[in-house]
């Protein structure tokens, strides 16, 4: 999927119940493999799916929804056409954002639920995953644990952890660095819970000292300038961790305590320019 994983369990099965779980997951999510099946659907815009893409792109439609389209999986052509895809970043024209943004929408998303069957309206159209696979399959990765009656793990997706049951009798500990001041760390205990951060420095491209993001704006075609440098999700659900970092991001403050209605038992941490790291509640 694009990113390093690493899982760290007393039980000796668990990587393997891990990353045989991702690996499978890889064949289905991952724009990185060309044999995905998102890769095949972004190629011929039309496929019957599996149940496990079925239901993801389905679950994006519906943040798609809640976030009133700031998270927007048919970005896909815009970070191309930014060049964080094959990492030759550019900035486009406004011409070429305008004739992008018309590929861009997820209601133009066909789901037909009796075959699964995914259908693009417009040729051309893409999709992209990154901001809700791996939180999925942290989540799919956490079930064949439980499942192989293993309790005690914590699985680290590039950034993304899924914090299963208690390290010797104590929550989990990780820390959320803050963006601008590298040794300015906020500790988090986990218990059963994920943590998900999307933010403006890990991949970017500076010009003229003005900082482009990679995580795109889907109503501007512009990579998001909304004053956050970080945002930190912890949730019960991996994949509802993993959008919600990304929508947050993108909304900025002025949204949170909408979503936190829709998500109670989610809390937020955010870094905004210039400021400490702090929490967020309704």
């Amino acid at each position: 999927m694009g990113t390093f994983w690493e899982v760290t369990s007393p039980d000796k099965k668990a990587s393997q119940i891990v990353f045989n779980e991702v690996n499978r997951l890889d064949q289905l999510l991952s724009k990185y493999n060309p044999r995905s099946e998102i890769s095949i659907l972004n190629r011929t815009g039309k496929l019957k799916v599996s149940s496990d893409t079925f239901y993801l792109i389905k679950k994006s439609k519906e943040f798609w929804q809640i976030s009133d389209g700031a998270f927007d999986i048919s970005v896909a052509s815009l970070v191309d056409l930014w060049g964080f895809s094959d990492k030759k970043t550019k900035i486009p024209t406004d011409k070429e954002i305008q004739l992008t943004l018309a590929l861009v929408g997820s209601d133009k998303i066909i789901l037909q639920e009796n075959n699964s069957m995914v259908e693009f309206k417009l040729p051309g159209m893409k999709i992209d995953l990154g901001a809700i696979a791996k939180g999925y399959a942290l989540d799919c990765a956490v079930k064949k644990l439980k499942e192989s009656k293993i309790n005690s793990c914590l699985i680290n997706a590039g950034g993304q952890v899924y914090a299963l049951g208690e390290k010797f009798s104590s929550p989990w500990k990780i820390a959320i660095k803050n963006p601008r001041q590298p040794g300015n760390l906020e500790v988090l205990t986990l218990k059963d819970q994920s943590s998900s951060t999307s933010g403006d420095y890990q991949q970017y491209f500076q010009v003229n000292n003005k900082r482009y993001s990679h995580i795109i704006n889907p109503k501007t075609g512009y990579p998001v300038d909304s004053k956050i440098n970080s945002v930190t999700v912890i949730d019960k659900s991996g994949l509802n961790a993993d959008a919600l970092s990304t929508t947050i991001f993108i909304l900025g403050t002025k949204e949170i305590k909408r979503l936190l209605t829709e998500f109670p038992d989610t809390k937020i941490y955010i870094k905004e320019t210039d400021q400490v790291i702090k929490k967020l509640t309704i």
